[in-house]
């Protein structure tokens, strides 16, 4: 059974940094990738990480704020996110491809998701 559980969202004030992992299980796993969805909008890329060559994409909005980095061994993939905005406020949802290494902008692209966790930012 193939399952992707996120954890480590919360509430902190602007500025501050929350790391999210996302621990994915039942097999192995292509490119990962996390998205996010703040309330009326639409789902949203924020960044993703291929398996191989462990190259990485980001949204602008969170480039150089934003890491994501994975543990093959694990099959755990993480976002470091710092100085965190009011409107970085969503729930964040991790992704995984099947066999596909690559990594996708596009949330139809990604076979599997987790449950999502709230990340709430104070201003």
């Amino acid at each position: 059974q193939v399952q992707l559980v996120e954890s480590g969202g919360g509430l902190v004030q602007a500025g501050d940094s929350l790391r999210l992992s996302c621990a994915a299980s039942g097999r192995t796993f292509g490119a990962m990738g996390w998205f996010r969805q703040a309330p009326g909008k639409q789902r949203e890329f924020v960044a993703a990480i291929s398996r191989l060559s462990g190259n990485t994409y980001y949204a602008d909005s969170v480039k150089g704020r934003f890491t994501i980095s994975r543990d093959n061994a694990r099959n755990t993939v993480y976002l470091q996110m710092n100085s965190l905005k009011a409107e970085d406020t969503a729930v964040y949802y991790c992704a995984a491809r099947g066999p596909a290494n690559s990594a996708s902008y596009s949330p139809s692209a990604y076979d599997y998701w987790g449950q999502g966790t709230q990340v709430t930012v104070s201003s």
